[in-house]
């Protein structure tokens, strides 16, 4: 079976594009299935399936990435009508940059029950090369599109198990966190984060869906960008000695750079996400040829296991900047911490503890792979949440190609969770 996601925009009307039935979605969007006789409710996998398609439809790249970028308030605006038609209580969250929403929404039962809060990010990376980026399409079980896989899909199918959630009337309460600026500074969970108490809702657990292949994420690693400016003496390049090359100093800095990396390898490894590293990302220095670079800047970036203090990364470099000072007086460098984010570890209580053994459990009965506790290189939320005091687990469906060219996602596994995270929000909000 073949589904297509066309861009059927102009006078409004559902029109047919190929063989099949077809019915109008988000803006025009068109979803073209074959005829297969009378018309049966579909179950939380396929709707999250359709709006995991009207999401990538809705250009959410991040404008921190790509300036001028729209951001997520058209995927915060979409998702506010549809949840409060639903009976959900909403509340945009605006983070301290203007123009980059968040959206709460939350719902809760007729009984007592405990909350979880069900997060994922609205953002996007760029499109790269992607030839229709925001044009879903689904050949055999695969949907392509930016942010198919990293995180709309996810999105989807908790939005659609609250929705469920609420239609059975679970006690308790189901909180969708559907946050802003993942991709790059997390400004829109610093921003949810207190507002969860300003409005009454004290979560007793975190689903953070961000794609793991449906295994229950162990640990990820942290992170550091320091940024680093050498300033020298500009002179004549046939007369090198006059001035003070900072692109010299810079290749030296890069040098003890890689010698930390390797030292960092020597160390034991941590069980799940191995080493730490150093790297640096961006360099520049430099003006035109014949002439003594006076000034060099880069950008190096350390990774962190649990255990490791992201912020320490700041006293590292400075330390190599006065090494180099010591050797060569002439070397003149100013460290800064960019940004830093420490790394996270499943933790070890109860409610976590209960949190992965219903998830493995609703993942068995939904369809889903055997779920494996694994460790991932790169960062994740789930530390925000945890370090807030919440509980949290780390599970999502996934696919392939983040932030590549070729993007996609899982549909087999976007339906297996979606059903799985009602049972979940039954047993954890309601047991």
């Amino acid at each position: 079976m073949i589904w297509l996601f066309s861009h059927c925009r102009g006078s409004g009307r559902a029109r047919r594009c190929a063989r099949g039935t077809l019915y109008r979605t988000l803006r025009g969007t068109c979803r073209v299935v074959p005829d297969t006789g009378p018309v049966t409710t579909p179950g939380p996998g396929d709707r999250a399936v359709d709006l995991t398609a009207e999401l990538v439809a809705l250009d959410t790249t991040n404008p921190a990435l790509v300036p001028g970028a729209p951001g997520e308030r058209p995927a915060v605006e979409h998702l506010c009508r549809r949840l409060s038609t639903s009976g959900f209580r909403t509340e945009v969250v605006e983070a301290a940059v203007p123009g980059r929403p968040s959206l709460l929404a939350w719902h809760t039962g007729p009984r007592p029950g405990r909350t979880l809060v069900l997060d994922g990010h609205l953002d996007v990376v760029g499109a790269g090369a992607m030839p229709d980026p925001f044009g879903p399409r689904v050949v055999g079980d695969r949907m392509t599109g930016r942010g198919t896989c990293d995180m709309k899909a996810g999105v989807a199918a908790m939005v659609v198990a609250a929705e469920e959630s609420a239609r059975r009337r679970t006690p308790g309460t189901v909180v969708l966190a559907l946050v802003a600026d993942e991709e790059h500074d997390s400004i829109g969970t610093e921003a949810v984060l207190p507002a969860l108490s300003r409005l009454g809702l004290a979560p007793d657990g975190c689903i953070v869906g961000e794609p793991t292949g449906l295994d229950l994420a162990a640990a990820h690693r942290g992170y550091a960008v320091v940024e680093v400016v050498l300033r020298g003496t500009a002179a004549h390049s046939s007369q090198p000695d006059l001035g003070s090359n900072a692109l010299t100093h810079l290749g030296r800095l890069l040098g003890r750079i890689e010698d930390a990396d390797t030292e960092l390898r020597t160390r034991p490894a941590h069980p799940v996400v191995g080493h730490g590293s150093w790297a640096a990302t961006v360099a520049h220095a430099g003006e035109a040829p014949f002439t003594v670079p006076d000034l060099a800047t880069t950008l190096l970036e350390r990774r962190t296991v649990p255990g490791e203090s992201a912020a320490a990364a700041l006293v590292d470099v400075r330390e190599m900047l006065a090494a180099l000072t010591a050797a060569d007086p002439t070397v003149s460098g100013l460290a800064r911490l960019v940004t830093w984010r420490d790394a996270w570890e499943l933790g070890n209580d109860a409610a976590t503890a209960g949190l992965l053994e219903s998830l493995q459990g609703a993942l068995a009965r939904h369809g889903g792979p055997a779920a494996a506790q694994v460790g991932f290189p790169y960062w994740m939320e789930s530390a925000m949440w945890q370090a807030a005091g919440i509980p949290t687990v780390v599970c999502g469906p996934a696919g392939g190609g983040l932030h590549a060219d070729d993007e996609w996602v899982e549909l087999a596994q976007v339906r297996s969770y979606a059903g799985a995270l009602v049972d979940v929000v039954q047993d954890f909000c309601g047991g």
